[in-house]
């Protein structure tokens, strides 16, 4: 299974944006990247993958404006209601833009629930499917039908959905196409159209509060699956003098980039690096020169960054574990995202070695945890 399905923040565009149905919405906590399939029955952990900084592509792939106004496909899907959200999840992961449960048909008469899921036109919906059943543990894939929609603006209809969010006193997000609340508190400026990180979702909020305790100034930032950019040029503003961000979604990149250029924040400051999860990729510790348009990257060193954050997926903070922490200077902040609370103790057990000063912080049902690198890793 691709890497590509378990971040966190995949790309909106792409996908149709955030959907305007009804009901009960789950959507890419992309409002995304990358969201989390529940690990109810037991955590669903891909085979081993790996994602070297080393191996970045040369060019960035721009959304083409066909993408953005598009048909699509509606897909009605009927299950059991005990494992809908579950399911849903998966659907997310393996290519649905967004799900909805439609709670009102029979549901206090019936043990089965419809889950309605929007696909892009040139998804393989029958393989999608199969493969979330599968990811879920289900011997068999539920019944389903599929219709074509009409073409239809999903990022302009995305834009109305979204006002300025206040994290917290002094931190707005701002989209765009608003006018900041409170021009003396620090705004971060937002077109979340292309990829996750609007600072609605709880995940986001706790990734930004978290940031916002650890950056005292001048530290190098890393944010690991960067999305919209948002945590990497929040981290610019509180004070950090570099940010850099990665993602293994062209679209993301090119999000990131634009958000970048919405709060007047340049390469020299914030640098957006597209990589891959190839596993035969070569490794971090190989230092290469990628040229990307009119600037050099060298690729990142182990021990570099005083602060990092992954806002990922539990499955890629479980395998990817020891190539986040590498990254980190001994003794760094690190801060893990994109969790369930139910989901904590996984992450807990596979970071306890690596990570001194363990803290929690949740927001509903969702947590980040927080703490340094060990100046000793044994085991090592």
């Amino acid at each position: 299974m691709s890497l590509s399905h378990f971040f966190k923040r995949l790309s909106l565009a792409s996908s149709y944006g955030l959907s305007t149905l009804s009901r009960r919405f789950i959507h890419p906590p992309l409002a995304l990247l990358f969201t989390n399939i529940y690990p109810r029955r037991q955590p669903l952990i891909p085979s081993r993958t790996s994602l070297p900084f080393s191996h970045c592509y040369s060019s960035v792939t721009e959304p083409q404006p066909s993408t953005l106004i598009s048909p699509y496909l509606c897909v009605r899907i009927r299950c059991k209601k005990d494992i809908a959200d579950m399911f849903s999840e998966a659907l997310m992961c393996f290519g649905a833009s967004s799900t909805t449960l439609d709670e009102d048909d029979n549901a206090d008469t019936s043990n089965e629930i419809y889950i309605e899921s929007i696909f892009p036109e040139s998804e393989d919906v029958d393989v999608c499917i199969s493969r979330a059943a599968d990811s879920v543990g289900l011997k068999e894939i539920p019944s389903y039908e599929v219709k074509t929609g009409e073409q239809y603006d999903w990022i302009k209809k995305t834009q109305e959905s979204f006002d300025p969010v206040e994290v917290t006193e002094g931190l707005w997000i701002v989209p765009e196409w608003k006018t900041p609340p409170d021009v003396q508190a620090t705004n971060i400026i937002l077109n979340p159209g292309l990829a996750f990180g609007t600072g609605e979702h709880p995940t986001t909020r706790l990734c930004l509060l978290l940031l916002q305790r650890l950056i005292k100034g001048g530290e190098h930032f890393l944010d690991y699956g960067t999305g919209s950019g948002i945590l990497a040029i929040a981290a610019l503003k509180f004070g950090a003098s570099s940010s850099v961000g990665i993602d293994i979604d062209p679209l993301a990149i090119t999000s990131a980039r634009q958000n970048a250029a919405l709060n007047n924040i340049g390469p020299e400051k914030l640098q957006l690096r597209l990589v891959s999860g190839n596993t035969s990729s070569p490794s971090i510790n190989e230092h290469k020169y990628v040229q990307k348009k009119h600037e050099t990257v060298v690729e990142s060193e182990q021990e570099k960054y005083d602060v990092i954050i992954a806002n990922i997926l539990l499955n890629p903070l479980l395998e990817l574990a020891d190539d986040i922490v590498s990254h980190a200077k001994p003794g760094a902040a690190i801060g893990l995202s994109g969790i369930l609370s139910e989901q904590l103790p996984y992450i807990i057990d596979r970071y306890s070695p690596l990570l001194d000063d363990i803290s929690v912080s949740e927001i509903d049902d969702w947590a980040c945890l927080s703490g340094r690198k060990k100046r000793i890793l044994t085991g090592r």
